[in-house]
């Protein structure tokens, strides 16, 4: 497993490799799949090998923000945190392509930290990454109208995935977004009007 892991996490030593492989299990799970729900304790830290995640922030009536993706290469720096707290879970993870993943049980952790230089800088180079991509998401909210957080929300999926059709409901953006599927529905047919998008029947086409 030595070059698979180097290949996806070339930061990592051949010592911290030795060490994921010697104590580390690798799971699968499809799409679809909660793997992590909010208010739950955390047991492992999850790097991932392939597939994708979507991190979401859930208010008490249910009701989901998407945070952003996890994808190859990557871990939660969210559940990370709280895991070496020992807190529950903020965040909810749901599988949208299916995934594998290194699970590593929580005490290695800070262990790994002292022991190995490429794991703490990786650590510290995960929370440096999101902490920038969170606040990216509250200037959005705070300081953009709706049709500038949709053009924003759609980007940001285009980045994820490499492409630009999306295969996203009018529903599931208003959900992400926290506002009516008729607003979503409104400003994307604005946006096709001004040649930003084109509407498919089951995806929305990036022309800009």
């Amino acid at each position: 497993m030595l070059d698979p892991i180097k290949k996806i996490f070339p930061s990592f030593s051949n010592e911290l490799v030795k060490d994921i492989e010697a104590n580390a299990t690798i799971q699968s799970f499809k799409a679809g799949d909660v793997i992590m729900r909010t208010g739950q304790y955390i047991k492992n830290t999850v790097l991932v090998i392939s597939g994708k995640i979507k991190i979401y922030r859930e208010d008490e009536n249910g009701g989901e923000f998407f945070m952003y993706y996890l994808q190859p290469g990557q871990a939660c720096a969210i559940s990370m945190i709280c895991a070496t707290k020992n807190e529950k879970s903020q965040i909810m993870a749901k599988v949208v392509e299916d995934v594998e993943l290194i699970m590593i049980p929580l005490p290695l952790m800070d262990k790994w930290m002292m022991q190995h230089r490429s794991w703490y800088e990786f650590v510290i180079g995960s929370y440096r990454s999101r902490f920038e991509e969170v606040l990216e998401v509250i200037d959005s909210i705070a300081f953009r109208a709706m049709d500038e957080r949709l053009e924003f929300y759609l980007k940001r999926h285009a980045d994820a995935c490499g492409c630009k059709e999306l295969k996203l409901s009018h529903q599931e953006i208003a959900s992400e977004l926290n506002t009516s599927r008729e607003v979503i529905s409104r400003l994307l047919k604005k946006m096709e009007q001004c040649g930003l998008v084109i509407l498919h029947r089951n995806n929305i086409e990036l022309l800009k």
